[in-house]
């Protein structure tokens, strides 16, 4: 009896540790700016965001889901957007493309002989690279979204 009363005043001293912890630790860094650093950081590499607040799962399926998409895409020789686009479709494009993070610049050095949406390949290659975007970009938020608290 006197044993589990023991342990159970340690874990009490141990949890007020924590919290008191946490509390110092919000002052030198507000959990807002974390949550910013967060997304950002979810955004450049793909699942990193997850795997800085311990979600391992979620990064590995993110960081393998978004490349596999990335590979695909690139592989069929799907479009890759630029900021030159002629018009609002290739702005929506480019913003889809820019969503996979450093992904974006792996694609474009896989893309050694431009695109060629002239086959059904490229087409869907394209689809491909910008769901690879639109993925990282909800990964992203969802990695936000539970560095300020409100989702896990």
């Amino acid at each position: 009896m006197d044993i589990n009363r023991a342990n159970e005043q340690a874990d009490e001293q141990l949890a007020a540790a924590v919290r008191e912890q946490s509390a110092i630790a919000d002052k030198i860094v507000p959990p807002e700016t974390k949550a910013w650093g967060v997304a950002l950081a979810g955004w450049l590499v793909p699942g990193l965001g997850h795997a800085l607040q311990k979600m391992w799962g979620r990064a590995v399926v993110v960081f393998l889901t978004v490349g596999l998409f990335v590979f695909a895409g690139a592989s069929m020789r799907g479009n890759l957007f630029t900021v030159q686009g002629s018009d609002a479709f290739d702005a929506l494009g480019y913003l889809a493309d820019l969503g996979t993070g450093s992904f974006y610049l792996l694609a474009r050095t896989l893309e050694r002989n431009g695109a060629d949406v002239s086959r059904a390949g490229g087409d869907y290659g394209t689809r491909f690279l910008a769901t690879a975007g639109v993925l990282n970009l909800l990964a992203a938020l969802h990695a936000y979204e539970a560095a300020r608290g409100r989702k896990a």
